[in-house]
């Protein structure tokens, strides 16, 4: 520790170049592990006999009685209602 002239002690901070130092390793440690991460994809675990579609899977969620499986319902309804509207558009003739 140091004194500062009025005679407050004053605690030593870390090295800046220490600290730099650090994070550059573990970012230099992490990079490949995040870039090697084998994540599945919805269409891995499809390729594998999953035989319910994504919206069926959603029906299925939306009934549940889970936190925000309303919320799934809703979503889906509004998403129908939406494609019904554009659908109903396109087949108005100019």
């Amino acid at each position: 520790m140091q004194a500062n002239a009025r005679g407050a002690k004053l605690h030593a901070v870390p090295e800046r170049k220490t600290t730099v130092k650090r994070y550059l390793l573990l970012g230099l440690l992490l990079a490949p592990a995040i870039g090697c991460g084998g994540g599945q994809t919805r269409t891995s675990g499809a390729a594998r006999g999953d035989t319910l579609s994504e919206r069926q899977r959603d029906s299925i969620l939306a009934q549940s009685r889970i936190p925000g499986a309303t919320g799934v319902g809703k979503a889906m309804r509004v998403a129908d209602s939406t494609s019904a509207r554009v659908r109903a558009a396109d087949s108005v003739a100019p």
